[in-house]
């Protein structure tokens, strides 16, 4: 029985299958046993490798969901703060219209009340 190599594919450092040589001849039993624990090593050295992967992957994807979260987050406490900045800002504006009319008032009635006494003094 003769396996062929898979050249260039060398994806399995540390799996234990030579995958480089030119190619493997599996001339008995216990040869062909060995070639397949060695196929056994790497099949499961590559399933270690994609389940961390995919281990990592899935944190991945929590940690960008949270920050996701987290943008949200600080986007609406953004609004509140400018919301209530504006209502501040509003009941300020508010107040000195206020003052400004009670001294425009103020300087009509001081104004009306002079041009009174210069009515009786004429």
């Amino acid at each position: 029985v003769r396996a062929t190599q898979a050249t260039g594919l060398n994806l399995l450092t540390g799996g234990g299958v030579d995958w480089t040589s030119s190619a493997t001849i599996v001339a008995s039993n216990t040869a062909s046993q060995a070639f397949i624990n060695q196929i056994d090593t790497a099949i499961t050295t590559m399933n270690n490798r994609r389940a961390d992967l995919g281990a990592s992957q899935n944190r991945l994807e929590k940690t960008i969901n949270s920050l996701g979260v987290s943008v949200e987050n600080l986007t609406a406490s953004e609004s509140r703060i400018r919301d209530a900045d504006v209502a501040s800002l509003s009941s300020l504006m508010v107040s000195n219209q206020i003052l400004q009319q009670a001294g425009t008032a103020v300087l009509a009635q001081a104004n009306q009340s002079s041009q009174s006494v210069i009515k009786l003094l004429q």
